[in-house]
């Protein structure tokens, strides 16, 4: 963990490769972007691998996290690591592709404050349909932000139906792009 109540805490995460846990300097960066979280926001964490960026939102004063992967490898780490901090319930997981728990949480009408996205790297059309579904499904609150953590070679587009591409951080191979609901006039 970076910061908040559960600053310390150090987070396991599965071995090989299918599992990158986003780099510390990476979401110090990201958390000094979006601050402060409201102490009433609702994450998804899309593509989950070992909760971590979820967690950390819990410990800066999220209310509530929904993980999201499909990997029984990563539930089992992302149910660990809830444990260790204590955050189980303020969460929950959810044992789904990415595509069907977006169409779900679009039929309860569900919206998020943010939505982290972290597909596999080498599953290019995945990011372009999971940030198309999220915004046909409405998923972002009104001042709700999408961040989606890539590889640089992925050029992602300015907009994807109503969400627009405001900011782009590089960080060495990989880029945090931020998206966020167009603004009504």
């Amino acid at each position: 963990m970076i910061s908040g109540e559960r600053k310390g805490h150090r987070l396991i995460a599965p071995k090989g490769r299918d599992v990158r846990p986003t780099e510390d300097r990476v979401k110090e960066s990201l958390f000094n972007i979006i601050s402060p979280i409201s102490s009433g926001a609702v994450i998804l964490d899309l593509f989950a691998g070992t909760g971590g960026i979820g967690i950390e939102f819990l410990s800066r004063g999220a209310s509530f996290t929904y993980f999201v992967d499909r990997g029984a490898e990563s539930i089992s780490v992302i149910k660990k690591n809830l444990e260790h901090t204590k955050y189980l319930d303020k969460s929950e997981i959810i044992v789904l592709d990415a595509r069907v728990a977006i169409q779900r949480f679009a039929a309860k009408e569900t919206k998020f404050d943010y939505i982290y996205i972290d597909p596999p790297y080498n599953q290019t059309e995945l990011f372009h349909e999971v940030l198309q579904l999220i915004s046909d499904s409405g998923l972002l609150k009104e001042n709700g932000l999408a961040i989606v953590e890539h590889d640089k070679r992925l050029t992602l587009k300015d907009s994807y139906g109503d969400i627009m591409k405001f900011d782009e951080r590089s960080y060495g191979s990989k880029l945090m792009t931020y998206y966020k609901p167009e603004e009504v006039q």
